[in-house]
């Protein structure tokens, strides 16, 4: 039997979780290759790149869609449970779960649905047309992986301790340039806890300014009350700027008053922290990389 495409996994990854408890990926690959009685060879064949199996990364993008949509979610780092939606769905004793399945569902909708509140989304794989340039699918692709990839590194920031959350917010903070050195920013942020500040970092190595930093590690909605306490917070600090990070999201007010104040507060949200995350390097690394190359023209001429 052929190794099955990720589409044809959903169903049966849903059903091997139907027990309620936790699994990483390695035992849903197992589980599987059991159920596909995948040959010896067939478990072990790598993608071209050579840096992963098949299987397992079909199992890989399954369990993302699930998650999208609601089915499964992520309980600690690396495991992953069936949700009341995913034990109502399998209740539901369906044929074949796909994309278009998952479509019914609001969540997964808007995943792969073009984002237009975002500048700089791509679009995922799909929304361009036959006709497209190699080019045009390469980019659709990697907009696909990347969108992907925010989405799974939030989850993992979420299911991280708090101390850890501290420590990545100070690695990120200094990759983009700001706490001077490591050693600096960790001293700095997480030992204030006053009035509604959770650190002070300097904003370049020098020291010329210092950024105050509140930090929340959060699924709820962050409110306007709480913008409003970190600005009174700097206000008692006779403090100019601020850096609110979180988990979660901001609401329509708490982006409304922060646009509005004499202090710079810049606000950034789950989403934002994973962009800044991948785009920094912090809790990523790069698994494979392709040149695209073209003529050189100007080699070959002559004149």
């Amino acid at each position: 039997m052929a190794i099955p495409d990720y589409q044809t996994v959903m169903l049966p990854l849903l059903r091997f979780l139907k027990d309620g408890r936790e699994h990483n990926i390695g035992q849903v690959v197992d589980a599987l290759s059991d159920e596909f009685n995948l040959s010896p060879e067939e478990r072990q064949q790598l993608l071209a790149s050579g840096q992963q199996t098949v299987i397992l990364n079909r199992a890989g993008w399954a369990r993302t869609y699930l998650k999208k949509a609601g089915l499964i979610e992520s309980v600690r780092r690396g495991y992953f449970r069936i949700t009341e939606r995913g034990k109502s769905v399998l209740a539901s004793k369906p044929e074949r779960i796909d994309v278009k399945y998952l479509e019914r569902f609001p969540e997964f909708k808007a995943f792969r649905e073009l984002r237009h509140d975002r500048p700089g989304d791509a679009p995922l794989p799909g929304t361009i047309g036959s006709d497209a340039t190699p080019e045009e699918a390469l980019d659709a692709a990697y907009g696909r992986l990347r969108l992907t990839l925010e989405a799974d590194l939030l989850d993992q920031v979420k299911t991280a301790s708090p101390t850890f959350f501290e420590r990545l917010v100070v690695e990120l903070l200094v990759r983009m340039g700001y706490g001077g050195t490591l050693r600096d920013a960790g001293q700095a942020v997480g030992k204030s806890g006053d009035g509604g500040i959770d650190g002070i970092i300097k904003e370049d190595r020098l020291g010329l300014d210092a950024i105050y930093i509140q930090a929340k590690r959060w699924d709820s909605t962050v409110g306007r009350p709480e913008i409003q306490k970190f600005a009174g917070a700097l206000q008692g600090h006779r403090a100019r700027k601020g850096v609110f990070i979180t988990t979660s999201s901001f609401s329509a007010d708490a982006l409304d008053f922060a646009s509005r104040i004499d202090s710079k507060i810049v606000l950034i949200d789950g989403a934002a922290l994973a962009k800044h995350m991948i785009d920094h390097n912090v809790g990523v690394s790069v698994a494979r990389s392709y040149e695209v190359k073209r003529i050189d023209s100007d080699y070959f001429s002559e004149d």
